[in-house]
């Protein structure tokens, strides 16, 4: 939905519904996100973040199905503004954990995905929209070696394939690459350091003007207007990160929020035993939930819950922060907290002086949730999620 005071769309992310195929994906459009729509968006189109895995694109080559979705999209006015184009396989229902990852971005395949993706979205655009892409953060540490190249080099073609693709619908496409935990591009320094060393560099102008014919001039104007960052706020939190300072360190280095995820994480003050047997109960099998215990040796990561449960009493007092998406109307949860103050401070931050100009709430995690923290269906849990941001937000 339309935010007042042009504080940009906002919208929850589809990946919370079953969308491995072209069917799941037009079921969830005609049930919960058309239920959503009727209680919070009745006569005003509603911005929607749509996800298709690379199954449901793959089906979505046949014109007669392309041409159902543009049609049912008209119909329910709903507003596509953006797309979540990191999960490429299957979401729900299976363990994901780091194959969510996979393919990354040294494969060619992630880049047909992603350009195809962005010609999908161009087809169902308006003329002169902009379209928010958000996509994974390289590739896991431990498969980047030697990789940096690679990568930044795939990035670049797929920008210079949606430069392209501007000119041919008048629709922008702008790649939003989301730090993450356990990633190459991890930290918001990590990420201003790659931006600067690999795709706003001369060398990586060069290659766009060699790429898509423009003058380096054009081709140094057209790098941020068609890749950025997608600034997910349970990940920064998850990584300690200043919520201003990071903001104002990705403005210094000229880098937009092309998307701005959002989402809270689980948050111990204090770990203890009464905080540990209410952590297993987020020890699921779905998906990868990293940990940063803040320690007196300083911060130690753990690539997934068990891991750092099995530590034991030897992590008394610690502070943790749990990849973990959790309501965002959630504050605490018993035994400790969320990350809700560090998401109401990039709201004040964002209202004040805009972010970005897409918000997304991603609470993929929903039908993984304990039982307690599910208050009512999850078409009602993502109508109250949109309506405390709007709260947040006028």
């Amino acid at each position: 939905m339309k935010l007042p005071n042009d504080l940009g769309h906002l919208t929850y992310c589809l990946n919370i519904h079953a969308t491995q195929t072209w069917a799941d994906v037009r079921a969830a459009l005609e049930g919960p996100v058309s239920a959503v729509k009727a209680a919070v968006s009745p006569d005003a189109p509603f911005a929607i973040g749509l996800r298709f895995s690379g199954e449901a694109l793959a089906e979505l080559a046949d014109p007669a199905k392309r041409q159902a979705l543009k049609t049912l999209m008209e119909q329910h006015d709903f507003h596509g503004i953006t797309v979540n184009g990191f999960p490429y396989g299957q979401f729900h229902g299976t363990r994901v954990k780091e194959e969510v990852y996979q393919p990354d971005w040294r494969s060619a395949e992630r880049v047909r995905y992603t350009n195809t993706l962005a010609d999908l979205m161009a087809e169902i655009a308006p003329k002169g929209e902009i379209i928010s892409l958000s996509t994974v953060p390289g590739t896991i540490k431990p498969l980047a070696t030697g990789a940096m190249d690679a990568m930044a080099e795939n990035y670049l073609q797929s920008v210079a394939h949606v430069i392209g693709l501007q000119g041919r619908t008048g629709v922008t496409v702008a790649l939003a690459i989301e730090p993450e935990p356990y990633c190459i591009l991890e930290t918001i320094a990590e990420t201003v350091d790659f931006f600067t060393d690999f795709l706003f560099s001369d060398a990586a102008v060069a290659r766009i003007s060699e790429l898509t014919g423009l003058s380096k001039a054009d081709a140094a104007a057209a790098l941020p207007r068609h890749i950025g960052l997608c600034y997910d706020v349970c990940h920064a939190a998850v990584e300690y990160e200043d919520p201003a300072g990071s903001i104002a360190a990705l403005r210094a280095a000229g880098i937009p929020v092309h998307k701005l995820q959002l989402s809270a994480a689980l948050r111990v003050p204090s770990m203890g035993a009464e905080q540990r047997t209410a952590l297993a109960f987020f020890d699921e099998p779905t998906y990868l939930h990293q940990v940063i215990r803040r320690t007196s040796k300083g911060m130690i990561f753990h690539v997934d819950l068990p891991e750092a449960l099995a530590l034991g009493a030897d992590t008394d007092g610690e502070e943790w922060r749990v990849h973990f998406h959790v309501p965002v109307f959630i504050d605490t949860l018993g035994a400790f907290s969320s990350t809700r103050d560090f998401l109401e401070e990039i709201l004040a931050l964002h209202k004040a002086d805009p972010i970005s100009p897409h918000l997304e709430i991603e609470t993929y995690t929903w039908d993984v949730l304990p039982a307690q923290l599910r208050s009512t269906t999850m078409d009602k849990d993502i109508q109250r999620e949109l309506r405390w941001v709007q709260e947040q937000l006028t």
